[in-house]
């Protein structure tokens, strides 16, 4: 199932044995576009203390009472390294996150998490139970050894991206208003592009794979389609679930072929 940034922001974090806080953001891979982190903003309880959540420890989305559940508890959280989420996260400090956790390295594979397409394809235990789940460590010769590897230049903010501005190969055709994430690989499938200022009230959905160029230092995204192909393009309806029909529509309207098909490459579903 295909979920909304702005919608997990919505959410609780609940530990094994009690509330963390609200979800605040989502840090993601510029380069495979798979959300790799959450922030947390944790409660009075830890003194609003922002902190990374790996996809490696969140359960199923309990739609009803908008939480994710995490397989930690509160004293392994509190007792977690500290991160300065001010400053871009190194490649080092994962590995200090993902070694206290005992979780395994994500890089160096051909799939979105090591050689798996999701997360729970790395785990050698069953499920989300917390203290009985078990992870598969890579072989030493897996971790980044030079300098260059230590660093993480790709680990960007969803926040950040968003209100970017758009750009078609032909012109501007909007800003960046929020991400459609699979709620199982945390692929980013849609970027979801506003395109009020030209097309009253009309948002469309764009895949990561149709991005040309992230400039970061001007806050532009550009996208290898025409504006008036994203013109004609499905309306999204954030109110309405997407469907896999619904993608379909959109895909065709492209002209593309859809990640879910044979021979789609490593973002395939």
């Amino acid at each position: 199932m295909l979920r909304s940034t702005k919608q997990l922001e919505k959410y609780t974090m609940g530990a094994t044995d009690g509330e963390l806080g609200r979800v605040k953001d989502f840090y993601f891979d510029d380069e495979t576009w798979v959300v790799l982190y959450l922030v947390l903003e944790t409660g009075a309880w830890l003194s609003s203390r922002r902190v990374l959540i790996s996809p490696f420890a969140i359960g199923a989305p309990d739609e009803a009472a908008h939480r994710l559940p995490v397989s930690i508890t509160k004293q392994q959280l509190k007792d977690s390294p500290s991160i300065d989420l001010e400053k871009p996260v190194s490649r080092q400090h994962e590995m200090s996150y993902l070694g206290y956790y005992g979780y395994p390295y994500y890089w160096g594979g051909t799939g979105l998490w090591g050689e798996g397409a999701y997360p729970g394809m790395m785990m050698t235990g069953v499920g989300y139970g917390g203290s009985d789940s078990q992870f598969e460590r890579l072989s030493p010769e897996r971790e980044p050894s030079s300098e260059a590897d230590k660093r993480n230049p790709h680990l960007r903010s969803c926040a950040v991206l968003e209100e970017y501005h758009v750009h078609a190969t032909d012109g501007d055709i909007g800003h960046v208003q929020g991400f459609l994430v699979d709620e199982k690989s945390w692929a980013i499938r849609y970027v979801i592009v506003n395109t009020s200022n030209w097309w009253l009230g009309h948002s469309v959905l764009i895949s990561p794979d149709w991005i040309g160029e992230v400039s970061w230092s001007q806050s532009k995204v550009t996208v290898s389609l025409n504006r008036q192909a994203v013109k004609d393009a499905p309306a999204y309806d954030p109110d309405v679930r997407l469907e896999r029909a619904d993608e379909i529509g959109i895909y065709k309207h492209y002209g593309r072929a859809g990640y879910w098909s044979e021979g789609a490459g490593r973002r395939a579903a």
